[in-house]
C-alpha cells in the first residue's frame, strides 16, 4: 500500500472511533500523509456568554485536524504538547476549517501548525502541536487494525 492510500486506510479507522468529532458535527474533508484538514459550523451549543463560539470549541477543532495529521502515516501518535492563538471570535452560523500540516518529525516526535479560519478565509486561530509516537499502526494488513 502507497503513503497516500496508507493514509486513507489510517483515517478511515480514526474516523470511525472519532466520537467527539461526529458529535460536534466535524467533517473530515482530506487528509494525506502528513496533512488533515476537517471542518465544522458553529451552532449556538457552541457559545459561550458572550455569543462567540467557546474557545474550546476552536481548540477541538485544531486539535482534531493535528491528530489526524500525525496519525497520517499508520503510526499511532499521541499529543504531547499543544497551544492555539485566538486571533479573531467566531460567530453562530461560522463555518470553521482547519487546516494542519506537518512541519518535521524525527525519531518518535512531530511538530504541526494548523490554522483555523471561517468561510470567508479570516484567520481565527493559529494552533500547534508535538505529538509523540506509541506503540501500534492504526492498519496492520489494509483492512483496518
Amino acid at each position: 500500500m502507497d503513503r497516500e492510500a496508507l493514509a486513507q486506510a489510517a483515517g478511515k479507522v480514526i474516523w470511525r472511533e472519532d466520537r467527539v468529532g461526529k458529535w460536534l458535527g466535524m467533517q473530515l474533508e482530506e487528509l494525506r500523509p502528513g496533512y488533515a484538514r476537517l471542518s465544522m459550523a458553529v451552532t449556538e451549543h457552541m457559545a459561550n456568554g458572550q455569543d462567540y463560539c467557546h474557545g474550546g470549541m476552536i481548540f477541538t477543532l485544531a486539535d482534531s485536524s493535528f491528530g489526524f495529521a500525525c496519525n497520517s502515516h499508520n503510526q499511532r501518535a499521541l499529543a504531547a504538547a499543544c497551544s492555539i492563538e485566538y486571533l479573531a471570535p467566531a460567530r453562530i452560523g461560522d463555518r470553521l476549517t482547519a487546516e494542519c500540516r506537518e512541519q518535521a518529525r524525527a525519531g518518535r516526535a512531530g511538530v504541526y501548525d494548523a490554522r483555523v479560519t471561517n468561510q470567508e478565509g479570516e484567520l481565527i486561530a493559529l494552533f500547534r502541536g508535538k505529538s509523540a509516537t506509541v506503540r501500534g499502526h492504526w492498519v496492520e494488513d489494509g483492512r483496518g487494525s
